[in-house]
């Protein structure tokens, strides 16, 4: 065998020892992160409860029972089940609402973010590269943005489109894109002049190739944060939207419409609006705990 051939063997034998030896100092550091290991554990118990709902949730969350309406917490009904969180004004179990819940939040918080964290991420690496006109133009697109209220949008876009989860989507992904497409324009701005995209240059490659290959996986890490946080963001702004009544539109169970319901018994049934509100506060905290661990990570600035 070729002293080649061993040199490749051994590099071959490297980079899977590397990778191993990254993975465990990520898994120590997060060991050592108290704060990161709590809002991992929410999370991991939101996320459970979201695909498990089917087999945690008591009863259906749709179904009513005016007789046993604004029960307070471990109400017994007269079949000998147990209303752990109490009932709402239609009679409809708390818990298996919240259970139900979670998974509207999950679903609107993940795929937005992944809509505006794709789009803002082309965006933002065609404006930086290519610079001139199109930097102008995307530059000034992000501005409008910017400078429009998040809720004349959605009012726009839902009175025209009518309240959805898909539509819901839609308006978040849209709106959110701005941050992704200035902080990825700023990194590739700086990147595009280092050594080695100098040398791709040199070497003929086009630009799709030093777009993708070379600028894309250098602008992953600050993208990645900037996910991770808005995720949090994007369950607020669905909550906000379900509680003004543009959002996911009942019989379907969000948090953010338990809240609305919720808000003419405040003084009466606590319950009602109180769970949901604590669930969106632990899903945020726990997001933003494991992402403030994540960017502390992922950005070698704050390693100094």
């Amino acid at each position: 065998m070729s002293d080649g051939s061993l040199a490749i063997e051994r590099d071959e034998a490297v980079v899977p020892l590397e990778r191993r030896q990254d993975l465990r100092r990520v898994l120590g550091e997060l060991l050592r992160n108290k704060a990161a290991l709590l809002g991992l554990l929410i999370l991991i118990v939101i996320s459970t409860a979201a695909v498990a709902a089917p087999l945690l949730a008591p009863v259906d969350p749709t179904i009513q029972e005016v007789t046993q309406r604004l029960k307070p917490p471990g109400w017994g009904t007269p079949d000998g089940r147990i209303n752990l969180l109490g009932t709402d004004h239609l009679g409809r179990d708390i818990l298996s609402r919240l259970i139900y819940g979670a998974r509207i939040s999950l679903v609107i918080g993940l795929s937005a973010v992944a809509l505006a964290g794709t789009l803002g991420t082309l965006l933002g690496l065609v404006a930086g590269y290519r610079g001139g006109r199109v930097d102008d133009l995307i530059m000034r697109a992000t501005d409008t943005m910017l400078a429009m209220p998040f809720i004349l949008l959605a009012l726009a876009v839902i009175a025209v489109l009518g309240p959805s989860l898909r539509n819901i989507i839609f308006v978040l992904g849209i709106t959110s894109w701005v941050s992704y497409a200035r902080i990825v324009r700023a990194e590739v701005l700086t990147l595009r002049t280092r050594e080695f995209i100098v040398a791709t240059l040199a070497l003929g490659s086009g630009g799709r190739r030093i777009v993708f290959r070379h600028l894309l996986p250098n602008v992953l890490t600050p993208v990645i944060v900037i996910a991770t946080l808005e995720v949090a963001r994007m369950i607020i702004l669905e909550s906000a939207l379900s509680f003004l009544g543009l959002g996911v539109q009942p019989p379907t169970p969000t948090w953010g419409g338990m809240l609305a319901d919720g808000r003419a018994y405040l003084s009466t049934a606590w319950w009602q609006a109180t769970f949901p509100g604590l669930s969106i506060m632990l899903t945020v905290l726990g997001i933003n705990l494991l992402g403030d661990w994540l960017r502390d990570i992922l950005d070698p600035r704050l390693q100094l």
